[in-house]
């Protein structure tokens, strides 16, 4: 799934595969912390924030 989003980037295969490991790197730990409550002491809300990290990311790939 993670290179089909990737695709409207046109990347050579080796920027393709770095990609795809740093969008389930992010994914893998922001979903691990906000299970294990370490977002849960601070504002602004982790739904809010999502959306902004993916966001951050997307514009400054590929680099």
């Amino acid at each position: 799934m993670a290179r089909a989003i990737l695709r409207g980037y046109d990347l050579a295969a080796p920027d393709q595969t770095a990609a795809v490991r740093l969008l389930g790197s992010v994914v893998h730990g922001y979903v691990s912390l906000e299970m294990g409550g370490g977002f849960s002491h601070s504002a602004p809300d982790t739904q809010e924030i999502w959306p902004r990290i993916l966001d951050a990311l997307l514009r400054n790939w590929p680099a």
